[in-house]
């Protein structure tokens, strides 16, 4: 029997499988906005867990299942036995035997590392500490979209060195960009929590400004992420020159994009300017969620659909 495809971090695919995805995701999309009826996975059920809170995950991948004709499971921690310390592998192998896919958003990534060791059916990272692999892929299918291949182009990270920008970092990688990292002092790439072997696709830069300088592509996130509240007005005065301005984005290429996963917190992170202005293509970044999310569950599933 064919080992079970997870979805845990982004390096889990290749560029041929990228590549078909967001071929299928933008089929899809197209569906979507046609009103055109496609539901390849009837009688097919997500389980979607929840450790920590969400907007987006939850509803894109809610929404996106009962589009392909399935049905999806809310299933919070606190109201489920593995919030009164059930283990993670005892859980999986009853959760894997009673649905088709599942999605975990979760803390620590060797949580759902030793879930998927134990599950049956594929599973995917809707975000951990670690990583964020469906909102890199949302984001690089959101470049595509308005200039094509990613290939080749500058990504410019600023801010904390969290889980996106991990993502972005092994995303490099292996679809062959650069990404120039700019982080506030302490706050730095650590390439060993990034998954990161391969550090010929980013640089570092003290200065935001010079890592925005050319780029393509600008993008940041919260300055004080999930599970680091209690660092929130250190982390305020340490960021205060990362914010992402006009003055960074004048000096990236005309055409740049900037993305944000959002939530945003206008006037931290990003200014009003910014966030609201031309180049700013945050809310269908955050729609493409559903439609790569659909593109990737139905590939888990199914393999490639011709």
């Amino acid at each position: 029997m064919k080992p079970v495809q997870h979805f845990l971090q982004f390096r889990d695919l290749d560029a041929q499988q990228y590549s078909y995805l967001f071929e299928r995701a933008a089929r899809i999309k197209a569906y979507f906005k046609n009103y055109e009826m496609y539901h390849p996975l009837v009688d097919r059920t997500l389980a979607m867990i929840f450790e920590k809170q969400s907007t987006r995950t939850r509803l894109s991948f809610e929404a996106g299942m009962h589009q392909l004709g399935g049905a999806a499971i809310y299933l919070n921690t606190r109201d489920t036995q593995l919030g009164r310390g059930e283990p993670v592998e005892d859980a999986a192998q009853v959760i894997s035997r009673m649905v088709d896919i599942v999605m975990i958003r979760t803390f620590e990534q060797d949580i759902i590392e030793r879930f998927a060791a134990h599950s049956r059916v594929p599973v995917i990272n809707g975000l951990t500490n670690e990583y964020h692999p469906c909102q890199i892929m949302a984001d690089i299918f959101t470049y595509i979209e308005r200039h094509g291949s990613i290939q080749g182009k500058t990504v410019a990270w600023v801010g904390d060195s969290n889980n996106m920008c991990n993502t972005w970092l092994q995303a490099a990688v292996v679809l062959d960009f650069n990404v120039h990292v700019s982080t506030p002092p302490g706050y730095e790439v650590e390439p060993e929590r990034a998954g990161l072997y391969d550090t010929t696709h980013y640089e570092q830069f003290d200065d935001p400004m010079e890592a925005c300088r050319d780029a393509h592509l600008v993008t940041t996130d919260v300055w004080t992420s999930m599970g680091f509240e209690a660092e929130n007005e250190e982390r305020k005065r340490d960021f205060q020159d990362w914010q992402v301005d006009a003055d960074m984005m004048r000096v990236a290429r005309s055409d740049a994009l900037f993305m944000h996963c959002l939530p945003a917190h206008r006037g931290e992170e990003v200014t009003a300017e910014v966030i609201d202005g031309p180049q700013s293509v945050v809310w269908d970044e955050a729609e493409n969620r559903l439609h790569v999310q659909k593109a990737l569950m139905e590939y888990l599933l199914l393999g490639e659909q011709h």
